[in-house]
């Protein structure tokens, strides 16, 4: 039975492992990572249970410069999400020297006054002597709560960290159901599965002015007696030569991004999945408030 619950924000620069800490949380796939930039666009709710505590972690997109629209709704929710909060989790990584995103991130901090513990993560990079020195420098720069170095990756300090997190729960009822893990909806996991995709099968500009939009969502029972989803997806991008790179010379490539999201979705779903995807010329729609809000982007 839950009697005490924590509401705690991740935050930090691009790439820097929160959607993966957040996985390795929950225990299972919730948030899509990928190695380039901005990959998460929107807060994602993941909820864990320990004992009587009920933890709702909140990932958020990278802290970056905007250079659109789309990207001010993203530093946007960043700031949204670190005030209100029982606690916020800074991740950096184990180098010893403080970035301007991870400067502007503790002037935030400050002017919010919420408990901040500082989450060393990727120490499986590195040889353990050289955290000493990352640690120092964090802990004259800011009055941290704690200082917890961990690997997202392999889960080498996180039962640390969720021991270090007590502190910081109240004593209240769950703010989720039993074994609820995330409160996004089935379409939006589906979207952010096949868009992790195109950001693993693409490079440069490419699937950075990707969009997915779900447009069709069923359930239907095969010859076999066995239940199938059917999902229809539109991926939106912003120029006719985008969109042939995502086709591909023959449909090569639309056709080996969706086999790789048709597995995620199974595994996601729990049940077998007809994926079937078009792709769609939208320009500058990262720069346009009016699409932005269709895609689901709304302050």
């Amino acid at each position: 039975m839950i009697t005490k619950t924590a509401m705690i924000t991740l935050c930090g620069r691009p790439n820097v492992g929160k959607s993966t800490l957040t996985n390795c949380l929950v225990g299972e796939k919730i948030a899509i990572v990928s190695d380039k930039p901005q990959t998460t666009r929107n807060r994602i709710t993941a909820v864990v249970e320990r004992g009587e505590t009920q933890f709702v972690f909140m990932d958020t997109p990278g802290y970056h410069k905007p250079r659109n629209r789309l990207g001010d709704y993203m530093v946007g929710v960043v700031r949204q999400s670190v005030s209100d909060v029982d606690a916020v989790l800074l991740l950096v990584e184990p180098v010893s020297v403080i970035g301007a995103q991870e400067r502007a991130l503790l002037d935030n901090l400050r002017e919010s006054g919420v408990p901040v513990v500082l989450v060393i993560n990727k120490i499986d990079t590195v040889e353990p002597s050289s955290l000493l020195e990352v640690m120092a420098l964090y802990a004259g720069e800011f009055d941290f709560s704690a200082i917890i170095p961990l690997s997202a990756l392999t889960g080498d300090g996180v039962e640390e960290l969720l021991k270090e997190l007590e502190k910081f729960a109240a004593p209240g009822e769950a703010l989720f159901p039993e074994g609820m893990v995330t409160d996004q909806p089935e379409k939006q996991v589906v979207a952010e599965l096949i868009r992790e995709k195109l950001l693993l099968c693409l490079d440069r500009e490419v699937p950075h002015g990707t969009a997915v939009e779900i447009t069709g969502f069923s359930e239907r029972d095969a010859a076999d007696g066995e239940p199938v989803i059917d999902v229809e997806a539109t991926i939106y991008c912003e120029k006719a030569s985008h969109k042939g790179i995502i086709i591909g010379k023959g449909g090569a490539m639309l056709k080996k991004i969706g086999a790789m999201a048709r597995q995620d979705i199974e595994s996601f779903m729990g049940a077998r999945v007809f994926l079937q995807t078009w792709v769609k010329v939208r320009e500058n729609w990262r720069d346009s408030q009016a699409q932005l809000r269709n895609f689901g982007y709304r302050e």
